[in-house]
């Protein structure tokens, strides 16, 4: 099967991955209106608004993106939802930006990061499924958990936003491990190059992470060297 063969539409599979989603949908409206606000106010009665509306972000990179991001290869059967997935969530939190209505509680009127989380959660998944689906898991999980962890610690130790190391060491203790269980070698290359894109801050950690760790995944198993 070549690599275009992956993306031809069967629409009865389409339809029965978007009733699939449909739980996942509500799942992550749920996460974005209901646990980040919570966790927005808790962070914020304890160490401040921006760190409280810092705090919601990473939340909802974990238990929405990153949660859903580990059930893809087990509930689609094709690329198409995932991207539609991933590409309307990012006009739905776009949307505020434009009108100037924003979810105080995560969004950032100087930030548009979220945006750029969302079409690089849909475009990982459907650039990765001719190869293999799980491959694409794995910089959804470091763009998920790893930064997430990333940014709680920072928030929490350096009351602001910015590229401290113990964010970083945050970000591989949870990568690492994972990324060598999981892949072997390439994994844990790609969780380091992941964490050190991160941490340079020269292009949005919501594209540089998954970017370059599914870039060292895909050559990896070009070349044969992931675990079977």
């Amino acid at each position: 099967m070549s690599i275009l063969d992956a993306y031809i539409v069967d629409t009865s599979l389409v339809i029965q991955d978007f009733l699939k989603a449909l739980p996942l949908v509500a799942w992550v409206l749920f996460v974005v209106h209901g646990l980040a606000k919570w966790s927005y106010l808790w962070a914020r009665s304890r160490w401040g608004e921006g760190v409280g509306v810092y705090f919601a972000r990473k939340v909802i990179h974990m238990a929405a993106g990153g949660l859903v991001a580990l059930l893809v290869p087990f509930l689609f059967r094709e690329p198409w939802v995932p991207l539609i997935l991933g590409l309307v969530l990012a006009v739905y939190v776009y949307i505020p930006h434009r009108t100037g209505r924003l979810m105080k509680w995560f969004q950032d009127p100087g930030n548009i990061s979220e945006v750029y989380y969302c079409v690089s959660w849909g475009l990982a998944a459907f650039l990765a499924w001719p190869f293999d689906v799980r491959i694409a898991v794995f910089p959804l999980f470091l763009m998920s958990f790893g930064d997430g962890v990333t940014g709680i610690i920072r928030g929490i130790r350096q009351r602001r936003r910015v590229k401290s190391w113990d964010g970083t060491l945050g970000f591989l203790a949870v990568s690492l491990p994972v990324g060598v269980a999981v892949f072997g070698l390439a994994g844990g290359i790609a969780a380091l190059a992941a964490a050190l894109a991160e941490k340079s801050g020269l292009v949005d950690d919501n594209i540089s992470v998954p970017a370059v760790s599914l870039a060292i995944l895909l050559a990896a198993h070009q070349a044969g060297a992931l675990p079977a």
